[in-house]
């Protein structure tokens, strides 16, 4: 794939804000509060345009499923790092994983009593610009730049992009251990637990932005199942002086929560402004 020329959703996904893209990207557990001596919880991972619908491609993720057997468009696209994290640190591999045309899927066995985190963190540029009248895209590393940007491309942006998507799962009694941020990108440092939410009660959370309190961070509340529903049903806030959101879950059931922030202070050339986002499936209960 010349990296000038396919570009997919995905890709997409990642870089561009909410506001301008129809697809998201994310995954989906089949329960985040288990209980039970030996539970198992499945998780789905897609791209859509109707939250937590399979209709559009299945997310690749690394070591789970075997891309060869999928369409040339879905082998050439990169594959996403996931990353779990057990209660107490150590780091465990999915099981049963496939990948299919609309979702990939895998399985994870909660030995541990406590909270798992699932996490996909990449960054990297993104650059745009003309060559007569036609757009070119470019997406990579800050070292391959030069290769593969002409030095004198015309209308040249060069955006620096850290993305963070993640899931929280508890086994018996929550554990607070894995939610401690890396400070690196912009990330979620939960006040309330992730795994404790409940419709009609608020949660507070924290916005970080590299380890520091994250202002003015646009944040959107979408519930699962908008394809059956005329309305959204978005929740907006902004975060506070001091990083802090407060939402309140009209009823329970799946959310995805996205939050963004572009900022030219702190960028790295030669980019010339950065784009940090952060996105997580969230499960409310019923009181």
């Amino acid at each position: 794939m010349h990296p000038l020329v396919k570009w997919t959703a995905l890709t997409l996904a990642i870089c561009l804000p909410l506001s301008a893209q129809a697809h998201r990207a994310w995954m989906l557990p089949s329960a985040t509060v288990l209980s039970g001596e030996d539970p198992w919880v499945t998780v789905d991972a897609a791209v859509s345009n109707d939250l937590f619908y399979f209709e559009h491609f299945s997310m690749i993720i690394a070591g789970v499923g075997d891309v060869s057997t999928q369409p040339a468009g879905q082998r050439a696209r990169q594959a996403a790092e996931l990353l779990v994290m057990a209660p107490d640190g150590s780091q465990i591999k999915p099981q049963n994983g496939a990948i299919g045309r609309y979702r990939s899927t895998f399985d994870l066995h909660l030995t541990q009593k406590g909270t798992y985190k699932l996490a996909i963190a990449n960054s990297g540029l993104f650059a745009s610009w003309k060559e007569g009248q036609e757009s070119k895209r470019w997406m990579g590393k800050a070292e391959d730049l030069a290769k593969q940007v002409p030095a004198n491309a015309k209308e040249l942006k060069v955006t620096q992009n850290n993305r963070r998507m993640e899931v929280f799962v508890t086994s018996g009694n929550p554990s607070t251990d894995v939610l401690k941020t890396t400070g690196a990108g912009l990330e979620l440092a939960p006040i309330t637990h992730p795994n404790d939410l409940f419709a009609g009660e608020a949660a507070e959370f924290s916005l970080l932005l590299d380890g520091k309190p994250a202002a003015g961070v646009e944040v959107s509340v979408i519930p699962g199942g908008n394809r059956y529903r005329d309305e959204l049903g978005e929740i907006k806030t902004t975060s506070d002086a001091a990083g802090k959101i407060s939402i309140t879950w009209p009823h329970a059931g799946m959310y995805w929560l996205e939050a963004e922030f572009t900022t030219r202070e702190g960028v790295s050339a030669p980019a010339t402004e950065r784009r940090a986002s952060y996105s997580a499936t969230l499960e409310v209960l019923a009181p």
